[in-house]
């Protein structure tokens, strides 16, 4: 079970991360049934591209991925964390094999890893994402990440009738994407937690 250092989190659920991907980021983003030839999925907290795996793994069309990511882990790292999902081995070996290049095709997705602080890389980023996965560390730990600014350009950077999806039920971050344009709401969590957080953009 891979945990981050800096923040003392985890990076997937102990109690299953591949299903947890599932039932948060997929599920609650409507995938794959929105999923058409262009699809753009955007993503804070890239971690060990377990969401990236998933997304590819149900994927029928191309479908596009930028993943802000300002702590990428070491290829040793990424497949030491791949031996625990088995099924998603030919995928999980693609994205190693393009690992560091500008542009890696994992299955049907074609992903982009813009590496740096979210601070300053989403702020200048020009894209625009028909759907969020907010998956940076718990906001008790890492804060910074789910902050009203960088919300706010969450926001900017959705297109109409875009969504997110979060594991996070907390009171502040709902705020702050409601504040930036999404109309939010609880649903039940996956395992222990008894919440996350869903929404569209009108």
């Amino acid at each position: 079970m891979p945990v981050s250092t800096r923040f003392d989190d985890p990076y997937f659920s102990l109690a299953g991360g591949l299903a947890e991907t599932r039932h948060v980021f997929l599920d609650g983003n409507n995938l794959p049934a929105r999923l058409r030839p262009g699809f753009h999925v955007a993503e804070l907290g890239f971690g060990t591209g377990l969401n990236c795996l998933a997304l590819a793994q149900v994927a029928a069309v191309p479908v596009t991925m930028t993943s802000f990511e300002a702590w990428p882990m070491s290829l040793p790292q990424l497949e030491q964390a791949h031996a625990a999902f088995p099924e998603l081995a030919d995928l999980s070996a693609q994205l190693r094999s393009g690992w560091g290049r500008e542009v890696i095709r994992v299955g049907p997705v074609e992903l982009r890893l813009v590496v740096g602080d979210v601070a300053q890389t989403l702020p200048a980023w020009q894209g625009r994402a028909d759907a969020w996965f907010l998956d940076g560390f718990s906001p008790a730990k890492n804060p910074e990440m789910w902050g009203e600014a960088i919300m706010a350009h969450v926001g900017r950077c959705t297109a109409p009738g875009g969504s997110f999806a979060t594991y996070t039920a907390a009171g502040a971050v709902r705020r702050a994407l409601t504040d930036a344009g999404f109309r939010v709401e609880r649903r039940p969590g996956f395992g222990r937690k008894r919440h996350m957080s869903v929404g569209v953009k009108p």
